[in-house]
């Protein structure tokens, strides 16, 4: 299995859980992927249970692609350099893990994978959510992007006409695909005027 058909994908505290579940429906669909190493906080967990009805362990057996790791478990093989993999998104990424991951304090797994990725250069993306946002918020974001971090605040767009949450959250899905290098076809692009 190639490092670039791996990719780590965990879900932090914030309000966002659907974003994360269409991200992970669309990873499993593709078909340069093989396996999804999938992890959440305590309260990624909780947000994906009131966000979507669905818990981490019920979307895990969806596919044998996804491998589920524990976020206490700073011996897993993500915690390495060399383990390779495509790379790791973070959606949503609540503002404690963005501040967590701009300073390097590396006190769970989703942190210390985070950390690898920057000091390895693999692609990292942080879909924060947060709002407002104060200036530690926007100090952050920069410092992790300083370091090599891709920024992509879950702030979708509309002029693809939507047509429900899921649509919106899909499309989405589509542009974070897109900074880990899995270009897809998607009529939902902007066409220009």
């Amino acid at each position: 299995m190639g490092a670039d058909s791996r990719y780590v994908m965990a879900i932090t505290g914030a309000s966002g859980a659907p974003f994360a579940k269409a991200l992970l429906k669309r990873l499993m669909l593709e078909p340069g992927v093989e396996q999804i190493m999938l992890l959440a906080s305590q309260n990624g967990r909780r947000c994906i249970k009131e966000e979507t009805g669905s818990t981490l362990e019920y979307l895990a057996s969806l596919t044998e692609k996804i491998i589920l790791l524990d976020e206490r478990d700073l011996g897993a093989e993500i915690s390495s350099g060399s383990a390779r993999h495509g790379g790791m998104v973070i959606v949503p990424c609540s503002a404690g893990t963005l501040g967590r991951v701009a300073s390097g304090t590396s006190d769970n797994l989703i942190i210390r994978a985070a950390d690898v990725c920057l000091k390895e250069r693999l692609p990292l993306v942080l879909c924060v959510r947060e709002t407002p946002l104060n200036r530690v918020h926007i100090i952050n974001m920069l410092r992790a992007h300083e370091s090599g971090a891709t920024i992509m605040p879950l702030a979708p767009a509309f002029y693809h006409n939507p047509e429900s949450i899921d649509d919106i959250c899909d499309a989405f899905a589509t542009r974070i695909l897109d900074q880990l290098g899995l270009i897809q076809e998607d009529d939902r692009r902007w066409k220009g005027l």
